[in-house]
């Protein structure tokens, strides 16, 4: 995922309300959905489409507390590059998301209403 990322915009279908964790989900993932679901939803960029999105983040992010517990008891290089890939599928998602600074802090919507039109430097 290089590169510029693709700003996040309201959606005219997007969920109103929050939606509940899975049942399915692990102790941590449902933590951190019940942790990110409130802001997601206020902020207006999911639709039903991309719960699978969250579910994804949810479960990547609690793989790696969970691989952090085993690290305690066991010294296992595999787990620690489990729980490395585990970290960096978590920021990848979160970034798509919305759920890192750096992509909190890009403007989602002009104010003016219009498409983001940079000139180009031959425009005069």
């Amino acid at each position: 995922m290089k590169g510029r990322k693709p700003e996040l915009a309201t959606d005219r279908n997007a969920l109103d309300k929050i939606a509940p964790p899975p049942g399915w989900l692990s102790k941590h993932a449902k933590a951190e959905w019940r942790r990110v679901m409130p802001d997601l939803t206020a902020r207006r960029i999911l639709t039903a489409s991309d719960l699978g999105s969250v579910e994804c983040y949810c479960i990547a992010s609690s793989r790696v507390r969970e691989l952090e517990a085993l690290l305690r008891v066991a010294i296992d290089p595999k787990l620690f590059r489990m729980q490395d890939q585990a970290m960096k599928t978590a920021r990848q998602l979160a970034a798509e998301l919305g759920l890192t600074p750096v992509s909190r802090s890009r403007p989602s919507i002009r104010e003016d209403g219009n498409a983001d039109d940079d000139l180009s430097p031959l425009d005069l």
